[in-house]
């Protein structure tokens, strides 16, 4: 259990927790590593620079949009609240999740 990453995947569901729809086909992605760094919790900086949370999203948000093949999603695991992360990532918290599921296609919002 790593408690560092579970408070940042507790903040993601905090902040997003309005606009999350677990089963939608529209998601903005953030930075673990980033977010991790944000909190203060500069020792996951490095080890998850390249991992995303995927946040699936109630309604497309105004921006730039690319559509992704849900293919792209396979081995990630969404948590209770919504929030999708790989699944190592999801193994290594040791909070309770499933396979996600994405549809076929999918739609990148980037804000």
């Amino acid at each position: 259990m790593n408690r560092s990453l579970i408070a940042v995947i507790e903040s993601l569901s905090e902040e997003y927790q309005d606009a999350l729809l677990p089963s939608s086909r529209f998601y903005t992605e953030v930075n673990i590593g980033q977010r991790a760094e944000s909190l203060g919790l500069k020792g996951l900086r490095d080890k998850y620079r390249t991992a995303q949370a995927i946040i699936p999203l109630k309604r497309p948000v105004s921006g730039m949009k690319v559509r992704i093949d849900g293919r792209t999603f396979v081995n990630y695991a969404q948590f209770d609240t919504g929030v999708v992360v790989p699944g190592y990532i999801a193994a290594e918290t040791g909070l309770p999740f499933r396979t996600y599921v994405a549809k076929d296609s999918m739609i990148l919002n980037f804000n």
